[in-house]
């Protein structure tokens, strides 16, 4: 069945073309009204090319070029937006062009990355102008060869018509088409006829990242640009005294300037700057709470027992379930801190002249980055461009703008443009963290073994909300209450890669494999149970869609061959975040008489998988992130500082230690939803559930590997 949108003609600009003209089709991010209508030269078009405008356009040699708004970090939207325009148009894939555009939030709505959102809320903007832009060019030919517009076919950028045996490429159009009056509606697609949606397509960038061809934020360069480090104050201090006298006698160095708690070293290149930055002597003293590890552990405890709680959900009479229950099963789970850590450490370009500011580099946020600029300086934010470069990863670092603002501080100083750059010391111990967090879950089972009372109180530092009240199994059980305690630390943080569920997921779904352990029953069977009850006769408000969850568990047990084999051990675990499902099944088997987890099979609803290639790196990507984290990392603090300091000491998840990985999505025909992150949650618990039914050993604290349940397993992970 056809989706009809419409379109007002007053959305559409209407240019007279030269013989020479290309189609220029603008869309408004902000609403689904449809494009406009716009005839440029090739030239013109080529030029556009890198300033900032969010529009399809087409040139008079048929070549199709997508502007980008959203920053690429690696979750391949530079790659999946074009697709879905070019495929509402029946572009040639290979005619199509990808640029990055630029800041400008008079264009564009939601110019950033984060949430695992831009595809669910550019999807039909996307169709409707590639649908709007057919239509025209289709009426143009139509108008050409004087036959039924109803009679002509579109395919791979070729307008053709039967009966009379014409045809042309797009390009021959445009200047008749640029002319052409709106549509009051234009039809989209049928999903079932979709050609390019669904098809294996390699990464847009994938030729320039392998050749070496400038793209990020660290490759940028201007002549006569100045370069800048910065040593920042541990968390909770303040600069009691600097002597920079050993720094400034380094040669290349021509400044050092301190602006907050952070000294920054300039000079011509990098190479001096790290050598300058260590002969820095900074003295600090307290400036408010000068937190360690050690303190966290107290502070969970006092909080978790008796912090004053935010009542988040409260469904049915708690104390009379628990009261009752025939069985109450408890257990606290803990996270710690843990780094962004990606790839490419911070960077930015920043260069401050009078009443204006040019800002380049990697951002998931550039208007969060712009409206920085403007409040140190103190110039309208219309005065400051920003220039995105592709993200070498971001994992929600990039969301702050600290890095953009300590650019802005020194070109301010020096009165020159200047690129700041972090190193990998910088990024472990002056970032912003993911929060660590600590829960405490209760359930009450009756004499059936039902899970009749559900009890969360989670507790976090700087998390805000550390639980997510209506997700599974809020509304499959009669009687919840869910709390969340906020602890104010000192120490920075930041959304971290699926934000709070990254750890509350690992938590939840082991715990829940606890209480099915008490109760007699199969884990999956267990949470099957649990949501057909939130099918049946749910309570309160449901978070999730239960039949979409019901299916991923359903098909995750089938594709892992769930119980049938008994030399394997296997961990379930389902989780709903960013509109996405996922389930998990990890296989642990006994070689040579040692626990060797082997395989991890994850189900994906995501809705219409755009680019499948694409899909399958975000969810392999995920549970790497996700069983690395959950095994290896961990992120300690001393006075104030990180102990790690870099990767020797901070344990990254290496590539011989992942184990085999199957992948297989639900045809669900919803939408597109989130896919950057929903896989990466349910990981830690499908592995802990497995090493619990290989060894008995259940572990409640990630890293695993500093837990003592875990420190003579000697679990193996074996590559297929």
């Amino acid at each position: 069945m056809k989706t009809i949108t419409r379109a007002s003609r007053r959305d559409f600009l209407k240019i007279a073309g030269t013989t020479a003209g290309g189609l220029f089709i603008g869309f408004n991010w902000f609403g689904c009204d449809s494009p406009k209508v716009e005839v440029l030269s090739t030239e013109e078009i080529l030029a556009q090319a890198k300033s900032f405008n969010a529009y399809l356009s087409i040139s008079p040699t048929g070549d199709v070029v997508i502007y980008s708004p959203n920053p690429e970090l690696g979750q391949n939207i530079k790659t999946s937006f074009p697709m879905v325009v070019a495929e509402e148009l029946d572009a040639d894939w290979e005619k199509v062009r990808v640029v990055q555009a630029n800041l400008d939030t008079e264009k564009y709505d939601r110019q950033l990355t984060g949430g695992s959102g831009a595809m669910p809320h550019s999807w039909e903007r996307l169709r409707k102008a590639g649908a709007t832009a057919k239509h025209v060019l289709v009426a143009a030919a139509a108008q050409t060869w004087n036959v039924s517009a109803s009679e002509i076919t579109v395919e791979k950028g070729i307008i053709s018509h039967k009966g009379s045996g014409k045809s042309g490429h797009f390009g021959e159009f445009v200047e008749l088409a640029a002319t052409m009056q709106a549509p009051e509606e234009v039809a989209l697609k049928d999903k079932n006829d979709f050609k390019i949606i669904g098809t294996p397509v390699k990464n847009v960038d994938a030729k320039e990242m392998y050749t070496g061809v400038p793209l990020y934020g660290l490759d940028f360069y201007r002549e006569g640009m100045m370069h800048a480090m910065v040593q920042r104050a541990p968390f909770g201090m303040k600069i009691k005294s600097l002597d920079d006298a050993g720094a400034r006698a380094v040669s290349g160095i021509t400044d050092v300037i301190t602006f907050g708690t952070s000294v920054a070293v300039v000079g011509n290149s990098t190479w001096p700057l790290m050598k300058a930055k260590k002969l820095l002597r900074v003295e600090y003293e307290p400036d408010g709470n000068v937190e360690s590890t050690a303190d966290h552990d107290r502070i969970f405890k006092e909080l978790i027992a008796n912090g004053k709680a935010e009542v988040r959900r409260k469904d049915g009479n708690v104390d009379a379930a628990f009261k009752s229950a025939a069985k109450i099963v408890t257990a606290e789970y803990q996270c710690p801190f843990l780094a962004h850590s990606p790839m490419e450490p911070e960077n930015f370009f920043a260069h401050v002249q009078a009443d204006r500011c040019e800002l380049i580099g990697p951002t998931q946020t550039p208007d969060r980055a712009r409206q920085a600029a403007a409040d140190i300086l103190g110039i309208p934010k219309e005065n400051i461009s920003v220039e995105i470069t592709r993200l070498g990863g971001g994992f929600g670092r990039r969301l702050r703008a600290d890095y953009v603002e300590e650019a802005v501080h020194i070109s301010k100083a020096i009165n020159a443009p200047v690129k700041v750059t972090w190193n990998r010391e910088d990024e472990l111990t002056g970032g912003a963290y993911r929060p660590a967090v600590r829960y405490k879950f209760e359930a009450a089972l009756n004499e059936s073994g039902e899970m009749v009372g559900y009890k969360l109180r989670g507790v976090g530092m700087n998390a805000g909300n550390s639980t997510r009240e209506n997700n599974f199994p809020s509304g499959a059980v009669d009687n919840v209450l869910i709390e969340s305690v906020n602890y104010e630390s000192s120490i920075t943080t930041n959304a971290w890669r699926a934000p709070i569920t990254n750890f509350l997921a690992y938590a939840e779904q082991s715990f829940l494999d606890e209480v099915a352990l008490e109760a007699g029953k199969d884990p999956v069977a267990f949470r099957l149970e649990l949501l057909k009850r939130a099918k049946t006769n749910p309570v309160g408000e449901l978070g999730y869609d239960v039949d979409r969850m019901i299916s991923v568990v359903e098909t995750a047990r089938d594709k892992s061959n769930w119980g049938k084999d008994p030399n394997v051990k296997q961990g379930f675990s389902v989780y709903f975040s960013h509109r996405s499902y996922v389930a998990q099944v990890a296989n642990i088997e006994m070689v040579s008489g040692t626990p060797t987890l082997k395989k991890i099979t994850a189900v994906t609803d995501c809705g219409i998988v755009v680019n499948p290639t694409g899909a399958n790196h975000q969810v392999r990507g995920g549970i790497v992130d996700g069983m690395g984290h959950a095994m290896y990392t961990n992120l300690t603090f001393e006075n104030g500082m990180p102990k790690q300091r870099n990767f020797d000491s901070y344990r990254l998840v290496r590539l011989k230690e992942v184990p085999e990985i199957e992948t297989h999505f639900v045809d669900s025909g919803f939408d597109p939803t989130g896919l950057g992150e929903p896989a990466l949650p349910p990981t830690g618990g499908a592995i802990a559930n497995a090493i619990f039914a290989a060894t008995g050993r259940r572990l409640r604290s990630q890293p695993f590997i500093e837990q003592k349940e875990f420190s003579d397993i000697k679990l193996e992970i074996r590559r297929a």
